[in-house]
Protein backbone atom coordinates (compact mmCIF):
# COMPACT_ATOMS: atom_id res chain seq x y z
CA UNK A 1 0.00 0.00 0.00
CA UNK A 2 3.04 2.59 -0.85
CA UNK A 3 1.58 5.36 -2.38
CA UNK A 4 2.54 6.46 -5.68
CA UNK A 5 4.66 9.33 -6.53
CA UNK A 6 3.23 12.44 -6.95
CA UNK A 7 2.22 13.26 -10.86
CA UNK A 8 0.80 16.36 -12.38
CA UNK A 9 -3.02 16.70 -13.06
CA UNK A 10 -2.68 17.41 -16.65
CA UNK A 11 -2.84 13.97 -17.94
CA UNK A 12 -6.37 12.68 -18.05
CA UNK A 13 -5.42 9.67 -17.13
CA UNK A 14 -4.25 9.97 -14.02
CA UNK A 15 -7.15 12.83 -13.04
CA UNK A 16 -9.79 9.85 -14.13
CA UNK A 17 -7.69 7.70 -11.32
CA UNK A 18 -7.91 10.41 -8.91
CA UNK A 19 -11.81 10.57 -9.66
CA UNK A 20 -12.47 7.13 -9.23
CA UNK A 21 -9.96 6.96 -6.14
CA UNK A 22 -12.32 9.18 -4.54
CA UNK A 23 -15.41 7.69 -5.22
CA UNK A 24 -14.11 4.17 -4.29
CA UNK A 25 -13.23 6.23 -0.99
CA UNK A 26 -16.57 7.27 -0.25
CA UNK A 27 -18.12 4.11 -0.93
CA UNK A 28 -15.84 2.72 1.68
CA UNK A 29 -17.38 5.19 3.57
CA UNK A 30 -20.83 4.19 2.84
CA UNK A 31 -19.72 0.25 3.85
CA UNK A 32 -18.53 1.68 6.94
CA UNK A 33 -21.75 3.33 7.87
CA UNK A 34 -23.54 0.62 6.90
CA UNK A 35 -21.83 -1.86 9.10
CA UNK A 36 -22.33 0.59 11.76
CA UNK A 37 -26.07 0.81 11.52
CA UNK A 38 -26.38 -3.45 11.27
CA UNK A 39 -23.50 -3.73 14.01
CA UNK A 40 -25.81 -1.24 16.47
CA UNK A 41 -29.02 -3.21 16.39
CA UNK A 42 -26.87 -5.57 18.13
CA UNK A 43 -23.73 -3.61 20.06
CA UNK A 44 -23.27 -0.80 21.80
CA UNK A 45 -22.32 1.95 19.59
CA UNK A 46 -19.25 2.92 21.96
CA UNK A 47 -18.36 -0.97 21.40
CA UNK A 48 -18.32 -0.18 17.40
CA UNK A 49 -16.44 3.03 17.39
CA UNK A 50 -13.43 1.36 19.41
CA UNK A 51 -13.58 -1.31 17.12
CA UNK A 52 -13.32 1.21 14.47
CA UNK A 53 -10.63 2.78 15.75
CA UNK A 54 -8.78 -0.44 16.50
CA UNK A 55 -8.70 -1.71 13.37
CA UNK A 56 -7.72 1.34 11.66
CA UNK A 57 -4.84 1.98 14.05
CA UNK A 58 -3.19 -1.76 13.59
CA UNK A 59 -3.89 -0.91 9.37
CA UNK A 60 -2.54 2.46 9.52
CA UNK A 61 0.61 1.03 11.52
CA UNK A 62 1.46 -1.95 9.36
CA UNK A 63 1.43 -0.13 6.69
CA UNK A 64 3.50 3.52 7.72
CA UNK A 65 5.64 2.32 10.77
CA UNK A 66 7.84 0.17 8.41
CA UNK A 67 8.79 2.82 6.47
CA UNK A 68 9.09 6.11 8.84
CA UNK A 69 9.53 4.01 11.93
CA UNK A 70 9.17 5.38 15.38
CA UNK A 71 9.91 8.99 13.68
CA UNK A 72 6.25 9.31 12.36
CA UNK A 73 5.35 10.42 15.99
CA UNK A 74 7.20 13.40 15.64
CA UNK A 75 4.68 16.29 15.50
CA UNK A 76 5.11 20.28 15.45
CA UNK A 77 1.79 20.48 17.19
CA UNK A 78 0.94 17.58 19.85
CA UNK A 79 -1.66 19.75 20.90
CA UNK A 80 -3.48 20.18 17.77
CA UNK A 81 -2.85 16.57 17.07
CA UNK A 82 -4.85 15.08 19.48
CA UNK A 83 -7.46 17.76 19.37
CA UNK A 84 -8.20 16.95 15.60
CA UNK A 85 -7.97 13.30 16.56
CA UNK A 86 -10.81 13.41 19.49
CA UNK A 87 -12.95 15.75 17.13
CA UNK A 88 -12.69 12.80 14.53
CA UNK A 89 -13.60 10.29 17.77
CA UNK A 90 -16.52 12.74 18.65
CA UNK A 91 -17.77 13.20 14.96
CA UNK A 92 -17.93 9.37 14.74
CA UNK A 93 -20.02 8.77 17.94
CA UNK A 94 -22.23 10.80 16.84
CA UNK A 95 -22.64 9.44 13.54
CA UNK A 96 -22.80 6.46 14.73
CA UNK A 97 -25.17 7.01 17.30
CA UNK A 98 -27.70 8.79 14.32
CA UNK A 99 -27.67 6.37 11.93
CA UNK A 100 -28.73 3.56 14.55
CA UNK A 101 -31.93 5.79 14.22
CA UNK A 102 -32.09 7.30 10.80
CA UNK A 103 -32.21 6.45 7.25
CA UNK A 104 -28.33 6.37 5.96
CA UNK A 105 -29.31 8.97 3.23
CA UNK A 106 -30.94 11.40 6.25
CA UNK A 107 -27.83 11.50 8.01
CA UNK A 108 -25.70 11.67 5.11
CA UNK A 109 -27.33 14.60 3.24
CA UNK A 110 -27.66 16.57 6.87
CA UNK A 111 -24.08 15.91 7.23
CA UNK A 112 -22.93 17.61 4.07
CA UNK A 113 -23.81 20.50 5.38
CA UNK A 114 -20.02 20.27 6.96
CA UNK A 115 -18.48 22.22 4.33
CA UNK A 116 -21.20 25.12 3.93
CA UNK A 117 -19.78 25.14 8.17
CA UNK A 118 -16.36 25.41 7.00
CA UNK A 119 -16.74 28.15 5.05
CA UNK A 120 -18.82 30.17 7.80
CA UNK A 121 -16.33 28.87 10.49
CA UNK A 122 -13.17 29.91 8.82
CA UNK A 123 -14.11 33.77 9.04
CA UNK A 124 -13.38 33.64 12.75
CA UNK A 125 -10.84 30.64 13.28
CA UNK A 126 -8.47 31.33 10.08
CA UNK A 127 -9.42 34.79 9.41
CA UNK A 128 -10.56 34.04 5.56
CA UNK A 129 -13.14 36.46 3.84
CA UNK A 130 -16.55 35.15 3.10
CA UNK A 131 -18.44 37.34 0.68
CA UNK A 132 -21.62 38.04 0.72
CA UNK A 133 -22.43 34.86 -1.99
CA UNK A 134 -20.60 32.33 -0.48
CA UNK A 135 -23.15 33.60 2.86
CA UNK A 136 -26.04 33.21 0.85
CA UNK A 137 -25.26 29.82 -0.32
CA UNK A 138 -24.92 29.00 3.09
CA UNK A 139 -27.91 30.02 4.00
CA UNK A 140 -29.38 28.07 1.28
CA UNK A 141 -27.66 25.24 2.06
CA UNK A 142 -29.58 25.41 5.64
CA UNK A 143 -32.78 25.43 3.59
CA UNK A 144 -31.75 22.46 2.43
CA UNK A 145 -31.82 21.11 5.60
CA UNK A 146 -35.13 22.24 6.99
CA UNK A 147 -36.68 20.81 3.93
CA UNK A 148 -35.04 17.07 5.30
CA UNK A 149 -36.46 17.71 8.33
CA UNK A 150 -39.51 19.15 7.82
CA UNK A 151 -39.84 21.10 11.47
CA UNK A 152 -43.64 21.20 12.36
CA UNK A 153 -44.79 18.61 9.54
CA UNK A 154 -44.50 16.50 12.34
CA UNK A 155 -42.37 15.53 14.89
CA UNK A 156 -38.67 15.79 14.36
CA UNK A 157 -36.84 12.73 15.64
CA UNK A 158 -34.15 13.32 18.35
CA UNK A 159 -31.09 11.88 16.65
CA UNK A 160 -31.85 15.14 13.39
CA UNK A 161 -30.07 16.81 16.07
CA UNK A 162 -26.91 14.40 17.12
CA UNK A 163 -27.27 14.89 12.58
CA UNK A 164 -26.52 18.46 13.19
CA UNK A 165 -23.88 18.45 16.04
CA UNK A 166 -21.94 15.84 14.06
CA UNK A 167 -21.94 18.13 11.07
CA UNK A 168 -20.15 21.12 13.43
CA UNK A 169 -17.70 18.70 15.02
CA UNK A 170 -16.53 17.49 11.55
CA UNK A 171 -16.31 21.04 10.07
CA UNK A 172 -13.96 21.69 13.08
CA UNK A 173 -12.75 18.53 12.33
CA UNK A 174 -11.60 19.83 8.67
CA UNK A 175 -10.01 23.37 10.01
CA UNK A 176 -7.93 21.27 12.69
CA UNK A 177 -6.91 19.44 9.42
CA UNK A 178 -6.09 22.29 7.53
CA UNK A 179 -4.11 23.97 10.12
CA UNK A 180 -1.75 20.47 10.31
CA UNK A 181 -1.58 20.16 6.58
CA UNK A 182 0.84 22.92 6.62
CA UNK A 183 2.82 22.05 9.38
CA UNK A 184 2.64 17.98 9.88
CA UNK A 185 3.36 14.78 7.16
CA UNK A 186 -0.17 13.44 6.36
CA UNK A 187 1.94 10.17 7.86
CA UNK A 188 2.07 11.74 11.36
CA UNK A 189 -1.79 13.45 11.22
CA UNK A 190 -3.19 9.89 9.72
CA UNK A 191 -1.14 7.58 12.81
CA UNK A 192 -2.16 9.76 15.54
CA UNK A 193 -6.90 10.10 14.22
CA UNK A 194 -7.04 6.00 15.09
CA UNK A 195 -4.39 5.20 17.98
CA UNK A 196 -6.19 8.58 20.24
CA UNK A 197 -9.96 6.73 19.30
CA UNK A 198 -8.82 3.45 20.00
CA UNK A 199 -6.96 4.58 23.75
CA UNK A 200 -9.85 6.79 24.30
CA UNK A 201 -12.46 4.26 24.90
CA UNK A 202 -10.34 1.32 26.35
CA UNK A 203 -11.52 2.85 29.90
CA UNK A 204 -14.91 2.47 29.40
CA UNK A 205 -14.76 -1.16 27.25
CA UNK A 206 -15.34 -3.37 29.69
CA UNK A 207 -18.96 -1.35 30.51
CA UNK A 208 -19.79 -1.59 27.43
CA UNK A 209 -18.42 -4.42 26.04
CA UNK A 210 -20.84 -7.85 25.04
CA UNK A 211 -19.61 -10.71 22.72
CA UNK A 212 -20.94 -10.83 19.36
CA UNK A 213 -23.18 -13.68 19.00
CA UNK A 214 -22.43 -14.35 15.49
CA UNK A 215 -20.08 -14.85 12.87
CA UNK A 216 -21.21 -11.23 11.09
CA UNK A 217 -20.77 -9.68 13.94
CA UNK A 218 -17.20 -10.23 14.14
CA UNK A 219 -16.42 -9.97 10.27
CA UNK A 220 -18.12 -6.84 10.29
CA UNK A 221 -16.30 -5.37 13.44
CA UNK A 222 -13.05 -6.10 12.12
CA UNK A 223 -14.53 -4.35 8.64
CA UNK A 224 -15.55 -1.40 10.19
CA UNK A 225 -11.53 -0.96 10.69
CA UNK A 226 -10.61 -1.42 7.12
CA UNK A 227 -13.29 0.71 5.45
CA UNK A 228 -12.99 3.32 7.27
CA UNK A 229 -8.91 3.52 7.47
CA UNK A 230 -8.91 2.51 3.24
CA UNK A 231 -11.18 5.08 2.87
CA UNK A 232 -9.04 7.98 4.19
CA UNK A 233 -5.80 6.54 2.66
CA UNK A 234 -7.89 6.62 -1.26
CA UNK A 235 -8.81 10.29 -0.39
CA UNK A 236 -4.85 10.91 0.38
CA UNK A 237 -4.15 8.84 -2.43
CA UNK A 238 -6.62 10.86 -5.22
CA UNK A 239 -5.55 14.23 -4.09
CA UNK A 240 -2.36 13.24 -5.59
CA UNK A 241 -3.59 12.35 -8.92
CA UNK A 242 -5.71 15.21 -9.21
CA UNK A 243 -6.43 18.67 -7.73
CA UNK A 244 -9.11 19.27 -5.10
CA UNK A 245 -11.62 21.43 -7.41
CA UNK A 246 -11.46 18.47 -9.94
CA UNK A 247 -12.59 15.95 -6.63
CA UNK A 248 -14.76 17.89 -4.28
CA UNK A 249 -18.38 17.09 -6.51
CA UNK A 250 -16.95 13.17 -6.30
CA UNK A 251 -17.20 13.52 -2.46
CA UNK A 252 -21.20 13.95 -3.05
CA UNK A 253 -21.17 10.61 -4.08
CA UNK A 254 -21.71 9.13 -1.26
CA UNK A 255 -25.08 10.35 -0.91
CA UNK A 256 -25.75 7.75 -3.53
CA UNK A 257 -24.00 4.90 -1.81
CA UNK A 258 -25.95 5.49 1.21
CA UNK A 259 -29.23 5.65 -0.86
CA UNK A 260 -28.04 2.15 -2.54
CA UNK A 261 -26.75 0.53 0.35
CA UNK A 262 -30.03 1.75 2.52
CA UNK A 263 -32.37 0.32 0.20
CA UNK A 264 -30.52 -3.15 -0.55
CA UNK A 265 -29.78 -3.71 3.35
CA UNK A 266 -32.38 -2.25 5.06
CA UNK A 267 -35.56 -1.70 2.21
CA UNK A 268 -35.12 2.49 3.34
CA UNK A 269 -35.66 4.83 0.45
CA UNK A 270 -35.80 8.73 0.37
CA UNK A 271 -38.83 9.90 0.13
CA UNK A 272 -39.08 13.44 -2.25
CA UNK A 273 -38.16 15.77 0.37
CA UNK A 274 -35.12 14.41 1.76
CA UNK A 275 -34.07 14.44 -2.31
CA UNK A 276 -35.21 17.75 -2.92
CA UNK A 277 -33.48 18.92 0.11
CA UNK A 278 -30.05 16.75 -0.03
CA UNK A 279 -30.30 18.48 -4.12
CA UNK A 280 -30.15 22.03 -2.17
CA UNK A 281 -27.25 20.86 0.62
CA UNK A 282 -25.21 19.26 -2.67
CA UNK A 283 -25.76 22.49 -5.07
CA UNK A 284 -24.88 25.03 -1.61
CA UNK A 285 -21.97 23.00 -0.98
CA UNK A 286 -20.51 23.06 -5.07
CA UNK A 287 -21.03 26.61 -5.23
CA UNK A 288 -19.58 27.44 -2.14
CA UNK A 289 -16.79 25.65 -3.30
CA UNK A 290 -16.64 27.00 -6.83
CA UNK A 291 -16.43 30.50 -4.84
CA UNK A 292 -13.36 29.36 -2.70
CA UNK A 293 -11.70 28.79 -6.35
CA UNK A 294 -12.65 32.13 -7.62
CA UNK A 295 -11.22 33.66 -4.46
CA UNK A 296 -7.48 31.88 -5.06
CA UNK A 297 -7.74 32.42 -8.17
CA UNK A 298 -7.97 36.50 -8.03
CA UNK A 299 -5.43 36.31 -5.11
Amino acid sequence: MAPPSTTSYLDDGHVGRGIALMCGAFLLFACLDTSAKVLSQDLDTLQVVWARFVGHAVLVIAVITPRKGTRVFATTNLRLQLIRSSLLVMSTVLNFTAISYLPLTTTASIFFTAPLLVAALSVPLLGEFVGWRRWSAIAVGFVGVLVIIRPGAGEVHWAVGLCLANALVAALYSIATRKLAARDHSDTTSIYSPLVGAVIFLPALPWVWSPPDSALHWVLLGLTGVFGGVGHWLVIIAHRYAGASVLAPFTYSAILWMTASGYLVFGDLPDRWTIIGAAIVVASGLYVFHREQVRKAER
